[in-house]
């Protein structure tokens, strides 16, 4: 009781000295509180974002391990075997039965939906959107091609390998499984402005809904009948019944982001129908085609290309399908992907880059604030130098002694500790907001100075590529993020140029948690440990005579 009762008098006394000491450790704390709270906001976004968020996911082909395999393979060290890399890639080409049995494996609740994208060519009664009265030049290479229906072979789906087969015509003809994928179409999302979407089943078979662009260019209403041909035998004309017209919600011109690659990669020039269409048509992906090059080669590849999407409940949920379709026999040469959370992930930056640079400054103030409070300790302690020779020459342990130091510095830096700790959580979201609007700024800087580099403007939303199932508002552990959209370039679909919207994290709302709490008083006594051991050293190498001595 004797060395708390002294301790306590020594503070009181000693104001000038203990308050500076307090000041510093408040410092301390705030700047601590300020970066814990930035880092604890960037691992809550991390941990809890996509946790209450439906995540999409696909299997697709990896590519580079293909490519790699063949050419390390290839009997020419020199020239690259085009070849044995093309057979490899259209070798590894997954089924429609194949990506429902990796559904059925899944052991979460997974949702899907499909798409199977061919094409068909124009007629004299009806023709593309397009500045020119020409058929795009894989249209005209394929129209000598013989159409074949043969075994069954999927398309690559989830950014496989192309098909050669879905690069010919005019149109794309896109089938969709259900209205879930409808939702999700490629060119993003649009808008029925007359009639209504075409069903799923065989009774619906050849009914269509195409674009106002198209509907408007050909003069064509709800109700119409209009005539295409199969790009791979010509002479086949297919009848189709529009029954709904339909308006993107965002348009994509030739003059934006250069001319389009053919008439089928403009989004106007999509033709949207059931994937029961395609497969009465026989342009679906259980049915082969052969096309001839300019060579005299023929090639055989499904009729359309497949893209397969599994839904998930939560980032967690996606990872245990991960796991999941591995265990049900998924090789190595495929890998499961999600835009959903990799957009995340790149909405977080920011944030990311904010923590980062919040523990560096953590480190450096911990660092100076340690070193500053050893100094402080030292010059205590030699100052006292008189009244510990006087209290160890009393009887007083040398322990006893240096016990006292030790708390004397322990009530000073819980104080600080304290003050800081509350002006840490005021100014936590003002300040912690101002450096991440910084850090936001200077990665759009960073954007758009890329976009600057290749000449061309930013357009957001470009071939209706838009970001889904990505919300960046989160809550958890006392912290809430909130987005701010910004341009990003990446690839979309017919655009390999297009940008998507990122919703870059660009707030966030802390509050002072247990844990925090927790970590802050682990700082405060690892200072207190570090700055009283100094005293401590001091304290038991001084001997009570000689002090006296020295004194008198």
């Amino acid at each position: 009781m004797f060395v708390f009762k002294n301790a306590w008098k020594s503070v009181v006394r000693n104001k000038g000295r203990n308050i500076l000491i307090a000041i510093i450790v408040a410092i301390i704390a705030a700047a601590a509180t300020i970066g814990l709270s930035i880092r604890q906001a960037a691992d809550s976004a991390r941990a809890t974002g996509l946790e209450n968020t439906s995540v999409t996911a696909q299997i697709s082909v990896n590519r580079e391990k293909l490519i790699a395999a063949a050419q390390s393979s290839s009997s020419s060290s020199t020239k690259p075997d085009f070849s044995a890399a093309r057979t490899a890639l259209t070798s590894k080409s997954l089924s429609l039965a194949d990506y429902e049995k990796y559904a059925k494996a899944s052991t979460v609740k997974t949702g899907t939906y499909y798409t199977e994208t061919s094409s068909v060519s124009k007629t004299d009664s009806f023709q593309p959107v397009s500045t020119t009265d020409t058929t795009s030049s894989s249209s005209s290479s394929s129209s000598s091609s013989q159409g074949t229906t043969g075994e069954s072979k999927g398309g690559m789906g989830g950014g496989g390998f192309e098909a050669e087969a879905t690069q010919a015509g005019d149109f794309k003809l896109v089938g969709f499984s259900s209205d879930t994928a409808v939702k999700n179409a490629a060119n993003g999302t649009f808008t029925m402005t007359s009639g209504k979407v075409f069903g799923y089943t065989s009774t619906s078979n050849n009914d269509v809904i195409i674009s106002k662009s198209l509907a408007d260019f050909n003069k064509v209403a709800v109700g119409d009948t209009i005539s295409v041909t199969n790009p791979y035998d010509t002479s086949k004309t297919i009848s189709l019944k529009i029954v709904g017209i339909y308006k993107n919600s965002t348009d994509t011109t030739t003059t934006n982001n250069g001319p389009q690659q053919s008439n089928s990669s403009d989004p106007s020039n999509a033709i949207y129908t059931s994937i029961s269409t395609l497969k009465a048509l026989g342009l679906d992906t259980s049915s082969e085609v052969t096309t001839t090059d300019s060579s005299g080669a023929s090639t055989k590849s499904a009729a359309a290309q497949l893209s397969y999407t599994y839904v998930l409940g939560s980032k967690s949920a996606y990872t245990t399908f991960t796991k999941d379709v591995k265990k049900a026999g998924l090789s190595s040469d495929y890998t499961v992907s999600s835009s959903d959370v990799e957009e995340y992930e790149s909405s977080l930056l920011p944030l990311n880059n904010l923590a980062k640079f919040a523990l560096t400054l953590l480190l450096v103030v911990l660092a100076v604030g340690g070193v500053v409070l050893i100094v402080l300790s030292l010059f205590n302690v030699r100052e006292r130098k008189y009244e510990v020779g006087v209290l160890t020459a009393m009887g007083v342990k040398k322990a006893k002694v240096a016990t006292q130091f030790a708390i004397e510095l322990l009530i000073v830096t819980m104080i600080g500790l304290g003050v800081g700790a509350v002006a840490g959580a005021v100014s936590s979201v003002p300040v912690s907001n101002q450096l991440l609007a910084s850090q936001v700024s200077q990665q759009e800087s960073q954007t758009s100075s890329q976009q600057s580099q290749f000449g061309r403007d930013a357009n957001v939303g470009a071939s209706g590529s838009t970001t889904t199932g990505n919300s960046s508002s989160t809550s958890g552990s006392g912290t809430g993020t909130t987005g701010k959209t910004t341009a990003a370039p990446t690839q979309g679909a017919g655009n390999p140029f297009s940008t998507r919207a990122v919703n870059y994290v660009s707030s966030i709302n802390t509050t002072v948690s247990i844990s925090m709490v927790g970590q802050l008083l682990l700082i405060g006594l690892g200072l207190t440990l570090i700055s009283a051991l100094v005293g401590v050293i001091f304290v038991m190498r001084y001997e009570p005579l000689q002090i006296l001595a020295d004194r008198s």
